[in-house]
């Protein structure tokens, strides 16, 4: 199971690559100081994190200079680190008050609980390398408090759902007469995608980063490039295996694109499949599943999360296969009991006496 990086470069490696693009035209609109900040940070933050950090730091310096008269005057690119220690905790919390919705080239942009921490984390960044280095002298973001985080129900299909999504997977009957002219070429990757989602709990950008040769049937295992910048491997079943051979099968019929050869799932276009095609089709199949669920890649691993923990109560378990660093991440969602409590409350109050 030895990554090759032949006719294709690795998946992570291209994304990397994209992302470093991406990074510096976000540079050349942020102020000079800033390439020092992303080079302090640059050992800890993959490149994607950092490009996240860039983008919300934009919209900060944006925001100031479109509500800051005295700052207005000056282009962003020209503003000096000593800025910094201009701005105020009041200054702060009135960039997250405006975070909740504002108007940027004629759309509106609204941001919740979420949104709003993970800007306020990476202005929070910004000020902690500036002044831990000494070349500010004030620290206002850590003065302003996080927003409060409530926590969401988790979204995930019950068995009966999973079996017949995959049951609408392999005969299409509720899909439309559009979707269905492609249904029979695009069946038996279908079933391999969500088959895998479901019964490994990957996510979906490590799925579409596989290569052929990351798949060994002989163990029933596959290597995947995790989140955390790491390899590792993670095993399925017999019905993820019976789904995936098929789709081998088909997949060796397909000539691909040049610069594609080595990638495992392909789009309709012999490229390899996006992220966002993956999307699109787990939406798709799910509609014709479930109408009161929003079902996305994610969902499914949910769904993968919440049926190992119920079928062995190992949150170690969960945690390891799921790739999580932290097991409270994972015991905060998957050990929950609050939904199924719930709905045996419902079904005690009676309404009307046998």
């Amino acid at each position: 199971m030895q990554r090759k990086e032949s006719g294709d470069e690795a998946y992570y490696v291209e994304q990397d690559k994209k992302n470093i693009l991406k990074m510096r035209e976000v540079l050349a609109t942020l102020p000079a100081f800033c390439r020092q900040y992303f080079r302090g940070i640059d050992d800890t933050a993959s490149a994607r994190t950092k490009l996240g950090y860039a983008y919300d730091l934009r919209t900060f310096f944006q925001f100031l200079h479109e509500n800051n008269p005295a700052l207005s005057k000056t282009e962003i690119t020209d503003y000096p680190v000593s800025i910094l220690d201009q701005i105020t905790r009041e200054d702060i919390e009135e960039y997250v008050e405006y975070l909740a919705l504002y108007n940027k080239e004629d759309r509106e942009i609204t941001n919740e609980e979420h949104g709003k921490a993970r800007k306020l984390s990476a202005l929070r960044s910004l000020y902690q390398y500036f002044y831990k280095a000494e070349l500010i002298t004030t620290n206002p973001a850590a003065l302003v408090s996080m927003p409060k985080m409530h926590e969401k129900a988790i979204i995930r299909l019950e068995a009966n759902e999973v079996a017949r999504m995959l049951d609408e997977v392999e005969d299409g009957g509720k899909l439309t007469k559009s979707q269905m002219k492609y249904h029979k070429k695009t069946k038996t990757r279908d079933m391999a995608l969500i088959s895998l989602l479901l019964g490994t709990g990957m996510r979906v950008s490590e799925c579409v980063g596989l290569d052929l040769t990351d798949v060994d049937f002989d163990v029933n295992g596959l290597k995947i490039h995790r989140k955390g910048g790491y390899d590792t491997i993670i095993y399925f079943g017999d019905e993820v295996e019976e789904a995936l051979r098929a789709y081998m099968t088909t997949r060796k019929e397909i000539v691909p694109v040049s610069g594609h050869e080595n990638a495992l799932f392909l789009s309709m276009q012999n490229k390899r499949i996006s992220v966002r095609a993956v999307e699109n089709l787990v939406k798709k199949y799910a509609q014709t599943v479930t109408t009161l669920k929003k079902i996305t890649p994610h969902k499914l691993r949910s769904t993968f999360g919440t049926n190992l923990y119920q079928e062995t109560g190992d949150i170690y378990l969960v945690a390891s296969v799921l790739g999580h660093k932290d097991v409270n991440t994972t015991r905060k969602h998957y050990a929950d009991t609050d939904d199924a409590n719930r709905r045996m409350a419902a079904r005690k109050v009676k309404l009307r006496e046998a």
